[in-house]
Protein backbone atom coordinates (compact mmCIF):
# COMPACT_ATOMS: atom_id res chain seq x y z
CA UNK A 1 0.00 0.00 0.00
CA UNK A 2 1.06 3.67 -0.54
CA UNK A 3 -0.50 6.81 0.80
CA UNK A 4 -1.21 9.97 -0.09
CA UNK A 5 -2.02 12.92 0.91
CA UNK A 6 -4.06 16.32 -0.78
CA UNK A 7 -3.08 19.83 0.50
CA UNK A 8 -5.77 22.40 -0.91
CA UNK A 9 -4.19 25.34 -2.43
CA UNK A 10 -5.65 27.88 0.20
CA UNK A 11 -1.93 29.00 2.65
CA UNK A 12 0.12 31.76 1.55
CA UNK A 13 3.13 29.78 0.17
CA UNK A 14 4.98 31.20 3.21
CA UNK A 15 2.68 28.36 5.38
CA UNK A 16 2.31 25.98 2.54
CA UNK A 17 5.66 25.64 2.26
CA UNK A 18 6.14 24.15 5.15
CA UNK A 19 3.27 21.70 4.37
CA UNK A 20 4.27 20.19 1.28
CA UNK A 21 8.02 19.69 3.06
CA UNK A 22 5.69 18.03 5.96
CA UNK A 23 3.92 15.66 3.49
CA UNK A 24 7.68 14.17 2.24
CA UNK A 25 9.30 14.25 5.95
CA UNK A 26 6.04 12.18 7.40
CA UNK A 27 6.39 9.18 4.62
CA UNK A 28 3.50 9.80 2.24
CA UNK A 29 4.68 8.61 -1.16
CA UNK A 30 2.37 11.13 -3.19
CA UNK A 31 1.13 14.62 -2.16
CA UNK A 32 -1.64 16.02 -4.30
CA UNK A 33 -3.77 19.59 -5.17
CA UNK A 34 -7.37 20.07 -6.35
CA UNK A 35 -6.91 21.53 -9.93
CA UNK A 36 -10.09 24.40 -9.75
CA UNK A 37 -10.38 27.51 -10.04
CA UNK A 38 -12.78 27.73 -6.71
CA UNK A 39 -14.47 24.80 -4.99
CA UNK A 40 -18.06 24.26 -3.65
CA UNK A 41 -18.27 25.22 -0.09
CA UNK A 42 -14.78 27.33 -0.10
CA UNK A 43 -15.93 29.73 -3.01
CA UNK A 44 -15.56 32.04 -0.56
CA UNK A 45 -12.28 31.60 1.03
CA UNK A 46 -8.82 32.04 -0.67
CA UNK A 47 -7.65 29.84 -3.73
CA UNK A 48 -4.23 29.81 -5.33
CA UNK A 49 -3.56 28.24 -8.70
CA UNK A 50 -2.87 24.70 -9.30
CA UNK A 51 0.34 24.62 -11.46
CA UNK A 52 2.29 27.52 -9.73
CA UNK A 53 1.78 25.48 -6.39
CA UNK A 54 2.59 21.99 -7.29
CA UNK A 55 6.01 23.52 -9.46
CA UNK A 56 6.85 25.55 -5.89
CA UNK A 57 6.21 22.23 -4.53
CA UNK A 58 8.18 20.52 -6.98
CA UNK A 59 11.18 23.09 -5.76
CA UNK A 60 11.12 22.46 -2.23
CA UNK A 61 11.06 18.29 -1.99
CA UNK A 62 12.98 15.77 -3.40
CA UNK A 63 11.29 12.45 -3.76
CA UNK A 64 7.63 12.51 -3.02
CA UNK A 65 5.50 12.09 -6.37
CA UNK A 66 2.99 15.00 -7.07
CA UNK A 67 -0.02 15.37 -8.70
CA UNK A 68 -3.36 17.04 -9.36
CA UNK A 69 -6.48 15.91 -7.99
CA UNK A 70 -8.29 16.04 -10.39
CA UNK A 71 -7.36 18.10 -13.92
CA UNK A 72 -10.14 18.25 -16.20
CA UNK A 73 -11.09 19.93 -19.44
CA UNK A 74 -13.59 22.46 -17.70
CA UNK A 75 -11.39 25.34 -18.14
CA UNK A 76 -8.42 24.31 -20.22
CA UNK A 77 -6.78 23.74 -23.79
CA UNK A 78 -4.94 20.24 -24.14
CA UNK A 79 -1.93 22.49 -25.82
CA UNK A 80 -0.73 24.89 -23.49
CA UNK A 81 -1.99 22.67 -20.12
CA UNK A 82 0.43 19.74 -22.00
CA UNK A 83 3.35 22.27 -22.21
CA UNK A 84 2.95 23.22 -18.10
CA UNK A 85 2.50 20.01 -17.10
CA UNK A 86 5.94 19.09 -19.05
CA UNK A 87 7.65 21.78 -17.62
CA UNK A 88 6.11 20.55 -14.31
CA UNK A 89 7.41 16.92 -14.51
CA UNK A 90 10.96 18.96 -16.09
CA UNK A 91 11.08 20.46 -12.57
CA UNK A 92 10.26 17.77 -10.63
CA UNK A 93 13.01 15.31 -12.19
CA UNK A 94 10.17 13.00 -13.24
CA UNK A 95 7.99 12.53 -10.24
CA UNK A 96 4.51 14.10 -11.81
CA UNK A 97 1.59 12.63 -11.81
CA UNK A 98 -1.40 13.58 -13.88
CA UNK A 99 -4.95 12.97 -11.74
CA UNK A 100 -7.73 13.83 -14.83
CA UNK A 101 -11.17 13.45 -15.15
CA UNK A 102 -14.27 14.66 -17.26
CA UNK A 103 -15.10 17.25 -15.12
CA UNK A 104 -18.18 17.91 -12.89
CA UNK A 105 -20.74 20.44 -13.36
CA UNK A 106 -20.14 23.30 -10.14
CA UNK A 107 -18.63 26.41 -10.60
CA UNK A 108 -15.81 25.27 -13.01
CA UNK A 109 -17.71 24.23 -15.68
CA UNK A 110 -19.67 27.83 -15.64
CA UNK A 111 -17.32 30.55 -14.92
CA UNK A 112 -15.73 31.20 -18.28
CA UNK A 113 -19.28 31.23 -19.41
CA UNK A 114 -19.11 27.93 -20.60
CA UNK A 115 -22.93 26.70 -21.99
CA UNK A 116 -23.78 23.78 -19.77
CA UNK A 117 -23.27 19.67 -21.54
CA UNK A 118 -24.69 17.03 -21.35
CA UNK A 119 -23.48 13.64 -19.71
CA UNK A 120 -22.52 12.37 -23.72
CA UNK A 121 -20.70 15.64 -24.45
CA UNK A 122 -18.69 15.99 -21.42
CA UNK A 123 -17.37 12.03 -22.00
CA UNK A 124 -16.69 13.20 -25.73
CA UNK A 125 -14.95 16.03 -24.79
CA UNK A 126 -12.96 14.38 -22.16
CA UNK A 127 -12.17 11.71 -24.32
CA UNK A 128 -10.51 14.22 -27.08
CA UNK A 129 -9.04 15.83 -24.30
CA UNK A 130 -7.24 13.05 -22.80
CA UNK A 131 -6.01 11.45 -26.19
CA UNK A 132 -4.74 15.09 -27.06
CA UNK A 133 -2.53 14.73 -23.86
CA UNK A 134 -1.48 11.34 -24.60
CA UNK A 135 -0.09 12.39 -28.05
CA UNK A 136 1.13 16.17 -26.73
CA UNK A 137 3.16 14.57 -23.78
CA UNK A 138 4.60 11.86 -25.35
CA UNK A 139 6.05 12.59 -28.97
CA UNK A 140 7.88 15.25 -30.55
CA UNK A 141 11.34 14.86 -28.94
CA UNK A 142 10.54 11.23 -28.39
CA UNK A 143 12.59 8.48 -30.21
CA UNK A 144 8.48 7.55 -30.60
CA UNK A 145 7.51 10.18 -32.52
CA UNK A 146 6.97 10.13 -36.09
CA UNK A 147 9.53 12.33 -38.52
CA UNK A 148 6.45 14.38 -39.53
CA UNK A 149 5.76 14.97 -35.62
CA UNK A 150 9.89 16.22 -35.09
CA UNK A 151 9.59 18.25 -37.91
CA UNK A 152 6.91 20.37 -37.86
CA UNK A 153 5.05 19.80 -34.08
CA UNK A 154 1.44 18.34 -33.38
CA UNK A 155 -1.80 19.21 -34.99
CA UNK A 156 -5.23 18.35 -33.35
CA UNK A 157 -8.56 18.75 -35.48
CA UNK A 158 -11.14 17.04 -33.20
CA UNK A 159 -14.86 18.35 -32.34
CA UNK A 160 -13.64 20.34 -28.95
CA UNK A 161 -10.05 20.83 -29.58
CA UNK A 162 -7.78 22.46 -32.68
CA UNK A 163 -3.92 23.41 -32.75
CA UNK A 164 -1.76 23.72 -35.84
CA UNK A 165 2.26 22.55 -35.35
CA UNK A 166 2.06 22.55 -31.78
CA UNK A 167 5.72 22.76 -29.59
CA UNK A 168 6.50 20.60 -26.46
CA UNK A 169 8.98 21.13 -24.14
CA UNK A 170 11.17 18.69 -25.65
CA UNK A 171 12.29 14.86 -24.68
CA UNK A 172 10.07 13.44 -21.89
CA UNK A 173 11.04 13.68 -18.24
CA UNK A 174 9.26 10.25 -17.69
CA UNK A 175 9.27 7.41 -20.26
CA UNK A 176 6.90 7.55 -21.88
CA UNK A 177 4.98 10.49 -20.77
CA UNK A 178 3.94 11.35 -16.92
CA UNK A 179 1.44 9.03 -15.72
CA UNK A 180 -2.38 9.29 -15.91
CA UNK A 181 -4.70 8.43 -13.15
CA UNK A 182 -7.48 8.84 -14.63
CA UNK A 183 -10.92 9.29 -12.29
CA UNK A 184 -14.29 7.55 -13.59
CA UNK A 185 -16.63 5.57 -12.84
CA UNK A 186 -19.26 4.81 -15.46
CA UNK A 187 -17.71 1.93 -18.29
CA UNK A 188 -17.04 4.52 -20.82
CA UNK A 189 -14.49 6.47 -18.43
CA UNK A 190 -13.61 3.26 -17.10
CA UNK A 191 -12.20 1.72 -20.55
CA UNK A 192 -10.47 5.27 -21.08
CA UNK A 193 -8.70 4.52 -18.21
CA UNK A 194 -8.06 0.84 -19.77
CA UNK A 195 -6.60 2.55 -22.72
CA UNK A 196 -4.39 5.59 -21.29
CA UNK A 197 -4.20 4.92 -17.43
CA UNK A 198 -1.36 3.90 -15.45
CA UNK A 199 -3.49 4.08 -12.30
CA UNK A 200 -7.38 4.71 -11.24
CA UNK A 201 -8.64 6.92 -9.11
CA UNK A 202 -12.29 6.84 -7.51
CA UNK A 203 -13.99 9.16 -4.54
CA UNK A 204 -17.33 6.26 -4.75
CA UNK A 205 -20.27 6.75 -5.53
CA UNK A 206 -21.67 10.47 -5.25
CA UNK A 207 -24.17 10.79 -2.22
CA UNK A 208 -23.45 7.32 -0.64
CA UNK A 209 -22.13 7.25 2.58
CA UNK A 210 -21.32 4.56 5.54
CA UNK A 211 -21.44 0.63 4.40
CA UNK A 212 -23.31 2.03 1.05
CA UNK A 213 -20.22 3.96 -0.16
CA UNK A 214 -17.92 0.79 0.61
CA UNK A 215 -20.44 -1.31 -1.42
CA UNK A 216 -20.65 0.93 -4.25
CA UNK A 217 -16.77 1.28 -4.25
CA UNK A 218 -16.27 -2.75 -4.12
CA UNK A 219 -18.98 -2.71 -7.07
CA UNK A 220 -16.50 -0.32 -8.76
CA UNK A 221 -13.58 -2.09 -8.47
CA UNK A 222 -15.33 -5.08 -9.95
CA UNK A 223 -16.44 -3.05 -13.10
CA UNK A 224 -12.90 -1.55 -13.67
CA UNK A 225 -11.73 -5.59 -13.79
CA UNK A 226 -14.64 -6.10 -16.13
CA UNK A 227 -14.16 -3.17 -18.36
CA UNK A 228 -10.05 -3.74 -18.61
CA UNK A 229 -10.25 -7.11 -19.48
CA UNK A 230 -12.82 -6.35 -21.85
CA UNK A 231 -10.53 -4.17 -23.84
CA UNK A 232 -7.64 -6.38 -23.47
CA UNK A 233 -5.85 -4.62 -20.75
CA UNK A 234 -4.84 -6.84 -17.54
CA UNK A 235 -6.37 -5.05 -14.43
CA UNK A 236 -3.43 -6.18 -12.01
CA UNK A 237 -1.35 -3.20 -14.63
CA UNK A 238 -3.30 -0.23 -13.03
CA UNK A 239 -3.06 0.95 -9.97
CA UNK A 240 -5.70 1.72 -7.88
CA UNK A 241 -6.52 4.97 -5.80
CA UNK A 242 -8.92 5.48 -3.08
CA UNK A 243 -9.86 8.62 -1.41
CA UNK A 244 -10.75 7.65 1.69
CA UNK A 245 -12.82 11.10 2.95
CA UNK A 246 -15.33 10.30 0.31
CA UNK A 247 -17.64 8.43 1.73
CA UNK A 248 -19.05 10.61 4.57
CA UNK A 249 -16.06 10.17 6.96
CA UNK A 250 -13.36 11.76 7.59
CA UNK A 251 -10.32 9.41 7.72
CA UNK A 252 -8.11 11.33 10.21
CA UNK A 253 -10.55 11.36 12.90
CA UNK A 254 -8.50 9.10 14.52
CA UNK A 255 -5.75 6.21 13.95
CA UNK A 256 -7.82 3.67 14.47
CA UNK A 257 -10.38 5.12 11.60
CA UNK A 258 -7.20 5.75 9.30
CA UNK A 259 -6.31 1.99 10.23
CA UNK A 260 -9.71 0.69 9.19
CA UNK A 261 -9.68 2.35 5.95
CA UNK A 262 -7.03 1.24 4.79
CA UNK A 263 -7.51 -2.84 5.47
CA UNK A 264 -10.65 -2.29 3.48
CA UNK A 265 -8.86 -0.38 0.93
CA UNK A 266 -6.64 -3.25 0.67
CA UNK A 267 -8.92 -6.40 0.91
CA UNK A 268 -10.65 -4.73 -1.96
CA UNK A 269 -7.25 -4.21 -3.72
CA UNK A 270 -6.14 -1.05 -3.67
CA UNK A 271 -2.73 0.07 -4.02
CA UNK A 272 -2.31 3.53 -2.83
CA UNK A 273 -4.91 5.67 -0.60
CA UNK A 274 -5.15 9.04 -0.06
CA UNK A 275 -6.48 11.20 3.03
CA UNK A 276 -6.29 14.98 3.30
CA UNK A 277 -4.49 17.67 5.27
CA UNK A 278 -6.81 18.49 8.19
CA UNK A 279 -8.62 21.32 8.08
CA UNK A 280 -9.18 23.67 11.51
CA UNK A 281 -12.69 23.76 10.84
CA UNK A 282 -15.39 22.63 8.16
CA UNK A 283 -14.22 20.07 5.51
CA UNK A 284 -11.72 17.81 6.07
CA UNK A 285 -12.02 19.17 9.32
CA UNK A 286 -9.17 17.29 12.02
CA UNK A 287 -6.33 17.02 14.31
CA UNK A 288 -2.71 17.64 13.04
CA UNK A 289 -1.48 15.69 16.04
CA UNK A 290 -3.43 12.38 14.12
CA UNK A 291 -1.87 13.12 11.07
CA UNK A 292 1.43 12.99 12.76
CA UNK A 293 0.77 9.75 14.51
CA UNK A 294 -0.58 8.52 11.26
CA UNK A 295 2.32 9.11 9.67
CA UNK A 296 4.47 7.37 12.47
CA UNK A 297 3.17 3.90 11.43
CA UNK A 298 2.81 4.32 7.86
CA UNK A 299 5.57 1.91 7.50
CA UNK A 300 4.16 -0.72 9.16
CA UNK A 301 0.63 -0.57 7.32
CA UNK A 302 2.90 -0.82 3.61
Amino acid sequence: MRFGIVLLPQDRWAVARDKWRAAEQLGFDHAWTYDHLSWRSLADEPWGATVPTLTAAAAVTSGIRLGTFVSSPNFRHPVPFAKEIATLDDVSEGRFLLGIGSGGTGFDAFVLGQQQLSARQRHERFTEFVEALDTLLRFEESPDAPAEVRASGISLDGQWYTARDARMVGRPAQTPRVPFVVAANGPKGLALVSRFGQGWVTTGADGAVGEDWWNAVEALVRRLDDVASGEGRDPLTIDRYLSLDSGGAVSLASVGAFEAMVERAAALGFTDVITHWPRAEGVYAASEAVLEQVAARLSGWR
